[in-house]
């Protein structure tokens, strides 16, 4: 198993906010995690990219656990991260923001076709080569979401945890988004995606797992997920 989340307790101050999650994604899987807003989903993702310490339980990655390891170590071991709100430098270039993505020395080997260059990252963002020297802040909402995506891939991970991508977009961006990250787990990537648009994310993942208040009330493949209407009504709708 490429990750495993064991019994994780995270607290933000006094507020427990995730209560013995555990979770796990397969070498090259696609895994949802879904839920209503507040559950604690993105946490998930910051805490097993260490940008919030578990308090108790495990993350092991590869085998090791990178619970107490600082985010840049759990990039270099193979991990890379697709916040919510996109964070593109916005005085730098679309090029310096996908230069920025570079880790470990992991670029190094531009002639093997599974490294991810540059110009393969344009090959799957077009529009991204065609704004190559506009400052980040000049982009769109739809064009800074596939910025965020391919500097998290020019780290070359093994895992992408990706928060929200459609969030905000309008309906034919959020169906590249869609695209887009099905292409890179065709390519191999195995992804941990926080979605709120079912229809996205059930079109895109192997399993699911829902969330409930700060707990994982939920987890399956896609298929036992469309068979069971009580557990969708119980933790997707309003």
């Amino acid at each position: 198993m490429l990750l495993e989340v064991d019994k994780v307790n995270t607290f933000y101050g006094a507020s427990h906010v995730l209560q013995n999650v555990t979770l796990n994604v397969a070498e090259g899987e696609l895994v949802a995690l879904m839920g209503r807003n507040g559950m604690g989903k993105s946490t998930a993702l910051k805490t097993i990219m260490g940008l919030v310490s578990p308090r108790s339980g495990s993350v092991l990655f590869k085998g090791k656990n990178i619970a107490s390891f600082p985010p840049y170590k759990i990039a270099r071991e193979g991990i890379s991260y697709v916040p919510e709100e996109r964070r593109v430098f916005p005085e730098l270039s679309v090029f310096d923001n996908l230069m920025l993505g570079v880790k470990n020395k992991r670029f190094e080997d531009p002639e093997n076709p599974n490294v991810w260059t540059v110009e393969r990252i344009y090959s799957h963002f077009p529009m991204l080569e065609k704004r190559h020297a506009s400052q980040g802040r000049l982009l769109s909402g739809g064009e800074q979401q596939m910025l965020s995506i391919g500097r998290s891939l020019m780290g070359n991970p093994h895992l992408l945890l990706v928060d929200e991508p459609t969030e905000g977009l309008a309906p034919k961006m959020k169906e590249e988004v869609r695209d887009i990250l099905a292409e890179i787990h065709k390519a191999g990537v195995a992804i941990l995606l926080v979605e709120h648009n079912l229809k996205i994310a059930l079109s895109l993942a192997q399993r699911v797992y829902l969330m409930g208040k700060a707990h994982i009330g939920y987890g399956g493949t896609i298929e036992e997920l469309n068979s069971n209407q009580e557990i969708l009504g119980k933790y997707l709708e309003a």
